[in-house]
């Protein structure tokens, strides 16, 4: 399991837009205030994914189920907002899919968590792959809405999010709180990269709501 994982995080080195080289481009052209207001507001949103989804694993692994449903609802709660951010630029029912798919991120994220705490090797086994298909499913919606996103981009970033999710449980379960710090720095670094990226992409779309 942890070599598969390891192998998804070998994605990262494959999910970024183009900014191999980048020391060696011309001076870069001033940033309109409007795309880092956007950048700003996804990064919140993305982040405050990660944060609550950390809670709820705590939580369960913990056994307190209180605690637990509270950080869930905030979860989908996030879930909604992000997808409730693409409804200026592709209309409601497009916000309604992409929720539909958020939802089924998270129901990928809490069957591996339970199964990570569960030492049943199948039931993870078989969450992995309902969360890289997940992701797949994520990448083709996104990439047929915006041709700046690239669905390989997107199928990259998107599957080391996973892989970030799947070792923070294991670390988390084994108690391995050092290590865990160290991936959580890395979500939250990896959350820039995916709201910066899909503000650049809406950014160039639609330029003239950016201007």
């Amino acid at each position: 399991m942890k070599s598969r994982i390891a192998a998804l995080f070998a994605a990262l080195a494959l999910a970024s837009f183009g900014t191999a080289g980048a020391e060696n481009a011309k001076p870069a052209t001033p940033v309109p205030a409007k795309v880092v207001e956007t950048k700003a507001a996804l990064r919140d949103l993305w982040v405050g994914h990660v944060f609550w989804v950390r809670n709820v694993v705590q939580a369960r692994l913990a056994n307190d189920a209180s605690r637990a449903k509270a950080y869930e609802q905030e979860v989908v709660a996030n879930a909604k907002a992000i997808a409730g951010s693409i409804e200026p630029f592709y209309g409601k029912a497009a916000s309604e899919k992409l929720f539909e798919l958020l939802a089924g991120h998270w129901g990928a994220i809490s069957d591996y968590l339970d199964a990570t705490h569960a030492s049943n090797k199948v039931n993870t086994d078989a969450a992995q792959k309902k969360l890289l298909a997940n992701a797949e499913e994520i990448a083709k919606f996104l990439s047929g809405a915006n041709p700046n996103w690239p669905i390989g981009t997107l199928r990259s970033l998107l599957n080391a999010h996973g892989a970030h999710h799947m070792q923070q449980i294991q670390q988390l379960e084994a108690k391995q709180y050092a290590e865990e710090a160290k991936t959580w720095t890395a979500m939250k670094d990896h959350m820039y990269v995916i709201a910066d990226a899909l503000a650049d992409g809406i950014a160039k779309q639609f330029p003239e709501k950016f201007r």
